[in-house]
């Protein structure tokens, strides 16, 4: 067995980032942007009303009067002159002359004079030229590309960009006692569940991904189902990947060619975890169990799946929280325990770590990470944990 920290590394090393495409603004939700792209003029890009109000120059006087208005997207034309003020709406461009807005709350009305009923605030209310951005500002990457760099590049003005290719996933499930979700099982049968939730995370990761036919225990069988992932970036299998009489991934990939990096990883739950190429593709063979499989996603897949698209090599990021009841001593493996956080940030494993219990998943939002050979630990102390 390898340490996890190893084993991704050994994942890393198979890994090169995809090819790039341009993408239109619409189509970038969650699109790694590979190339730095630049604002194309300055936002705002004139100086803009920050309130509704009256723009004035730097004279000051008790009255002023009104020879204009300007609105958003309605500029007023002339100029403003000592004792002269426009009406202005929040966002319209100030006019040439003018130099401070006064809000209206400020003044009084009547006919084309207003009047101050308050002192000259300190504040000017106008928005610089450029204050947000100003063009060649850049949007750097690589980076992923949530909503509000999707508004910060329509206001730069930048209808599209140079985005990763969306790597394809391919997953399949192994083994004679699986069905598929809808069909009649027999008793000694269960119900395929881990691929939809490997398929999901996948996806949130930017891939398109896809469940091919499960795998029955043959070698002619498996063989059929990964040469329908010929044309995937990354091939994710589910069970079979141990070293059972039934466990068939690893000698039907190598007599298909596929290099493997390693085998066992020392960690719970997903021992049995495998990575290697097959052709084009990254292949990752998980446990079959289901929360196995899952934790394994969580720390191999999405890292992988980032690595792809050219967001660098790196693991899960943590986060540490307080240890609300005392843990007993880890043995070999790194345990990464479902475990809820809870209030003043402190953290809590669940009394059941069954590797099948996809209830206790569904319960947890983070996996606490007791480390290899660790001693007992008492409440209180700071433990590091992934977020879920």
């Amino acid at each position: 067995m390898i340490p996890v920290e190893e084993a991704l590394a050994h994942v890393f090393k198979l890994i090169s980032p995809l090819p790039t495409e341009q993408v239109d603004l619409p189509h970038l939700a969650g699109r790694v942007l590979r190339v730095p792209v630049a604002a194309q003029r300055d936002q705002p890009p004139f100086p803009a009303s920050a309130m509704d109000g009256y723009a004035v120059s730097a004279h000051k006087a008790e009255s002023y009067r009104v020879i204009g208005e300007a609105a958003a997207g309605h500029a007023f034309a002339g100029h403003v002159a000592p004792a002269e003020a426009v009406r202005i709406f929040t966002g319209a461009p100030v006019p040439q002359g003018a130099e401070r807005v006064i809000i209206q709350e400020d003044v009084s009305r009547e006919g084309d004079r207003i009047t101050l009923t308050q002192p000259l605030a300190e504040a000017l209310h106008i928005r610089a030229q450029g204050t947000d951005f100003k063009a060649g500002d850049q949007i750097s990457a690589p980076r992923r590309l949530r909503p509000a760099e999707l508004a910060l590049l329509a206001a730069m003005n930048c209808p599209r960009a140079t985005v990763s290719r969306r790597p394809n996933v391919a997953i399949i499930a192994t083994g004679d006692e699986l069905v598929m979700p809808g069909e009649d099982p027999r008793a000694d049968q269960i119900i395929a569940s881990n691929a939809f939730a490997l398929k999901a995370m996948a996806e949130a990761e930017g891939a398109d991904a896809r469940i091919l036919p499960i795998a029955s225990d043959t070698e002619a069988s498996l063989r059929a189902v990964l040469e329908l992932a010929a044309d995937a970036d990354l091939i994710v299998t589910i069970g079979g990947a141990s070293v059972g009489d039934h466990d068939l991934v690893g000698p039907v990939a190598q007599d298909m060619g596929a290099s493997r990096a390693f085998y066992k990883v020392a960690m719970r739950p997903g021992k049995p975890l495998m990575a290697g190429r097959l052709g084009n593709a990254l292949l990752l063979g998980l446990p079959g169990n289901p929360v196995s499989s899952i934790v394994c996603g969580h720390l191999f897949m999405r890292p992988a799946l980032r690595a792809m698209q050219g967001l660098g090599a790196y693991p899960m990021l943590t986060a540490t929280a307080t240890l609300y009841s005392d843990l007993p001593a880890n043995g070999a493996r790194t345990h990464y325990m479902r475990a809820n956080l809870g209030p003043g940030g402190t953290i809590s494993p669940h009394p059941n770590q069954d590797s099948a219990l996809l209830s206790v998943l569904c319960q947890a939002d983070a996996l606490l990470i007791h480390p290899a050979g660790d001693g007992p630990r008492k409440a209180g102390e700071q433990m590091r944990y992934i977020p879920l």
